[in-house]
């Protein structure tokens, strides 16, 4: 999220009360690919597809088929609970396996959910470098394997949808379609409908239990002014376990 994010962060959020201003001006100003503000190497949501566009190669009419285990969120303060996530490895199969090797290495463990935005209706997590004291890069890690190519579908963002995070174009050293190949670790939940990201960002699973408490965590206080929450919302742990344990 270590070099990858050479993104625009249009939809990151300054205030309650102008994020929707924000994200109109750069859906009109850059047709979803100028940068507004944010770290240009973050890998917080973009609009950045001109509207109407959709990625190649978008899979069509396919119902997902969850995989014969489930992906346990712990969080490190009990009371955010947990969270049961379904993935879908025949939607997408890569990200999907991207996901379950991490998790067996215990590479999310420790990490943060570093971005939490009640208006977009999403938590954002999985970044190595949020286990660091430097907050400033939260949202700019990877693990140390390559790039997984988006596996786009027609699956659509609604609430408790677990999509793949990746970089936004920022022409011309990133064009959308490569951006579109650069999920690599990164997650987010969706918690409300969200029809901007439809088509555009990998959909990978959903969450089965525990929405309630994804719904605490991004309620959580924030720094004023921005999108991180006040005090570290820490990953205990991510598991696999046999669906229906």
């Amino acid at each position: 999220m270590k070099r990858e994010e050479v993104r625009p962060t249009c939809l990151r959020r300054r205030s309650a009360s102008a994020g929707w201003t924000v994200f109109a001006l750069c859906l009109a100003l850059a047709l979803f690919g100028l940068a507004c503000k944010g770290n240009s190497n973050s890998q917080d949501f973009d609009a950045d597809n001109p509207a109407g566009k959709e990625p190649p190669n978008v899979k069509k009419n396919v119902k997902p088929e969850p995989d014969a285990e489930v992906a346990v969120i712990e969080m490190q303060d009990p009371g955010y609970g947990r969270i049961v996530i379904e993935l879908y490895p025949n939607i997408a199969p890569q990200m999907v396996a991207r996901f379950k090797q991490l998790i067996k290495e215990g590479f999310y463990n420790g990490t943060t959910f570093h971005r939490i935005d009640p208006e977009l209706g999403i938590i954002q997590g999985g970044d190595p470098l949020s286990k660091d004291d430097n907050p400033a890069n939260d949202g700019t890690g990877d693990s140390p394997l390559p790039n997984v190519p988006g596996e786009f579908s027609d699956i659509p963002y609604e609430r408790g949808t677990l999509g793949a995070a990746r970089k936004g174009a920022s022409p011309p050293a990133v064009t959308e379609e490569q951006a579109y190949n650069t999920a690599n670790c990164q997650f987010f939940i969706t918690l409300k409908r969200q029809p901007a990201f439809d088509k555009r960002y990998t959909v990978f699973g959903k969450v089965i239990e525990g929405l309630n408490n994804a719904d605490i965590i991004m309620n959580a206080p924030v720094e004023e002014g921005a999108e991180r929450p006040a005090d570290r919302i820490i990953i205990k742990s991510i598991t696999l376990q046999p669906r229906g344990k």
